[in-house]
């Protein structure tokens, strides 16, 4: 694949501009802050996926590569490519992948909606709550359907209903003032693949078969304590506050302190998540 700035739908553009701007830059900078808050799911979601010896695999949204690189590891005679809108985020997984010697993942910057992959390229595309954000889903998951060969596997990990994560309805509370964001299925965002109809809807119309949505639940680790989960958290969501007086804004950060030193516990500070853990098969 092309190292040149990739093509990007019209519908994605928003996306990349996050994504490949501070937003992303953020993730890459705290890689080892969010492969963490994941972490519990990482060993479920990498069963399901079934990667064999020699599997060709696309790993879509793969930020820095922890994915990948697990991908890539259990396919020593094949390949892993993980792939990304964020070019800070792909530049620090190809460092970790030269440091811990995996030479058989590979990353490169794309919109997966668009992109030309060969026909039948891969024998699975797995994605950790990277498959959310595409501004035309039914186009993308067209597209990896046709990216993999007869018979090849899907498996996704996306969050449930924003409600249904305590993390976000603490988050949203606490800084916006607000109950928890609405899930659109037509939307691109964290929570746009959380009704099951809906997947099943959009995949089996994309041209997969068997799909299947298991529900799992894990703790997610948001740091060490509260003071550290606080900046951390901030951090990532403090857009939330830019528009609020001073005296408000310490009001709001007092109550997202509270809220977490409500959490702390012996692995940190942790909130309830749910996620739908999704496979599927192209015919």
């Amino acid at each position: 694949m092309s190292t040149m700035t990739p093509r990007v739908d019209p519908t994605n553009r928003a996306q990349a501009q996050a994504w490949d701007g501070t937003e992303g830059g953020y993730w890459a900078t705290h890689a080892d802050r969010f492969d963490l808050a994941l972490a519990r799911y990482q060993p479920a979601f990498h069963a399901a996926a079934g990667i064999g010896a020699a599997d060709r695999v696309l790993d879509v949204g793969c930020g820095t590569g922890l994915t990948t690189r697990a991908a890539a590891r259990a396919a020593p005679a094949g390949e892993a490519l993980g792939v990304d809108l964020s070019s800070r985020m792909i530049e620090v997984a190809r460092e970790r992948a030269a440091a811990d010697g995996v030479g058989n993942a590979r990353f490169a910057q794309a919109d997966v909606q668009v992109h030309p992959f060969a026909d039948g390229e891969f024998d699975a595309v797995i994605s950790r709550t990277g498959a959310m954000f595409f501004g035309r889903p039914d186009v993308a998951f067209a597209n990896l359907d046709r990216a993999l060969r007869p018979g090849g596997r899907l498996t996704l990990l996306t969050w449930q209903a924003a409600a249904s994560n305590e993390w976000i309805v603490a988050f949203a509370r606490d800084l916006a003032g607000t109950g928890p964001p609405p899930s659109p299925p037509h939307r691109p965002g964290p929570f746009s693949l959380s009704d099951p109809d809906h997947v099943r809807a959009l995949l089996e119309g994309a041209g997969f078969t068997d799909v299947a949505l298991d529900g799992v639940a894990e703790p997610e680790v948001y740091g060490r304590d509260a003071d550290d989960a606080l900046a951390f958290v901030l951090g990532l969501l403090g857009w939330m506050l830019s528009d609020l007086g001073p005296a408000e804004r310490d009001r709001r950060t007092a109550a997202l302190r509270a809220t977490l030193a409500a959490h702390e516990g012996p692995d940190g500070v942790t909130l309830d998540s749910a996620a739908w853990l999704v496979t599927a098969r192209r015919m």
